[in-house]
């Protein structure tokens, strides 16, 4: 059953002080104009930044100036907010627009020693040199003595988790994190794969996560669970951390550099990406402030010829089900019937928005934490055929 354009819910916005946007615009974004402006203390962006923090709290949301290659496209993308205060806007449209004013004041699309150049680069580069890192690529060791449906699953709730995970947590501490799903269609995702199946990932963050994401791809393509895989990636740099083609070459050369089997999964894809088993993609739409009901055809026409389509992480969550103050009873297939393909998401919760819990499942989960949906401590494997 679909839920018809004029009876979704109305959009999350930015003014509610005791919603999740209040809180990453008053807390979370002060905090990320700091770190950019400390890692790029010479760069030509650090009055820039400053302007867009004074314009979020004390001014008005303003277009991209005259030399924007984009400028006319945002200006018809936000005819309703420009010229309003930013706490007025919808979320998911304005922490978008956000990201994009990030590239605008460091100067990314234009000519110049930051051109082209990403803001958040040192913070991927940061956690593909971490421990953490090291750890998961070592774990890999031990995932390979597994039956292949164990490592699969280990490696599919890696995946989920994100950046959260330690591709060693099958072997340690699987039960806590199977006990933090507040949903979990694994069987009939696993149902969908297979010889012959066409499937495409659509990437959230670099770093552990991406590779994380890739060690699943190569599981796929190694045990016959997948024919094709196309991963979607950002065509350029967008929310802080989300992957983009340098990112998936960076997690490929950290996987090649570890040695065992992180090599040998990096020769794989390697291989795969050879003979167009293994095909990297990015779409311009990825960038946009839209949710997913407004795909364009080309992009439409391909989730819907794709035996699955699997989500990645938050933001691509917010945008499937629609940033949208959902009752979280609401059946994961109804918030996405209008999507033109079979679809699951794979997503650790970051934000207010969730569907198809369970009334015993919620009621549990409300009675433990007010903070359960926003904390990061929870995660949901949705499937809809």
């Amino acid at each position: 059953m679909s839920v018809p354009e004029n009876n979704l819910p109305p959009e999350l916005l930015n003014g509610d002080p005791d919603g999740f946007a209040w809180q990453v615009w008053h807390e979370r974004t002060p905090r990320l104009i700091e770190r950019l402006k400390d890692a790029h203390p010479a760069g030509p962006g650090s009055a820039a930044l400053d302007g867009l923090l004074t314009e979020i709290f004390s001014g008005v949301m303003e277009p991209l100036g005259p030399h924007a290659h984009d400028r006319d496209l945002w200006a018809s993308w936000g005819a309703a907010h420009f010229g309003k205060p930013w706490m007025d806007a919808p979320f998911l449209w304005s922490e978008s627009y956000f990201y994009r004013r990030i590239l605008d004041a460091v100067g990314f699309f234009e000519s110049g020693p930051a051109a082209g150049a990403d803001p958040f680069g040192h913070l991927k580069a940061a956690e593909l040199t971490s421990g953490e890192m090291a750890r998961d690529l070592a774990a890999l060791e031990e995932l390979r003595r597994l039956p292949a449906a164990e490592s699969g699953r280990a490696k599919l709730l890696a995946a989920l988790w994100g950046n959260r995970a330690d591709l060693s947590f099958r072997l340690g501490h699987a039960a806590s994190l199977e006990e933090r799903l507040v949903a979990d269609d694994g069987d009939p995702l696993w149902a969908a794969f297979g010889p012959a199946a066409d499937v495409v990932v659509v990437a959230d963050n670099a770093g552990r996560e991406l590779v994380a994401d890739l060690v699943l791809i190569d599981h796929l393509l190694a045990h016959d669970l997948a024919a094709s895989v196309t991963l979607h990636l950002k065509p350029h740099p967008y929310y802080v951390s989300d992957a983009t083609a340098h990112d998936l070459d960076a997690c490929l050369d950290r996987l090649a550099g570890a040695g065992g089997e992180a090599r040998e999964v990096a020769r794989r894809l390697g291989r795969a990406a050879d003979t167009g088993a293994f095909t990297p993609e990015a779409h311009d739409f990825s960038c946009s402030p839209w949710s997913y009901r407004r795909l364009p055809d080309d992009l439409a026409a391909r989730f819907r010829a794709a035996s699955v389509t699997v989500m990645k992480g938050d933001l691509n969550y917010r945008r499937l089900v629609g940033d949208r103050a959902w009752p979280p009873g609401t059946p994961f297939a109804a918030a996405t019937a209008y999507f033109p393909g079979t679809v699951a998401a794979l997503r650790t919760l970051k934000s207010d928005v969730v569907v198809g819990i369970a009334p015993a499942t919620l009621a549990a989960l409300d009675a433990a934490s007010s903070s359960w949906r926003v904390d990061g401590g929870h995660g949901l494997l949705q499937f809809r055929p």
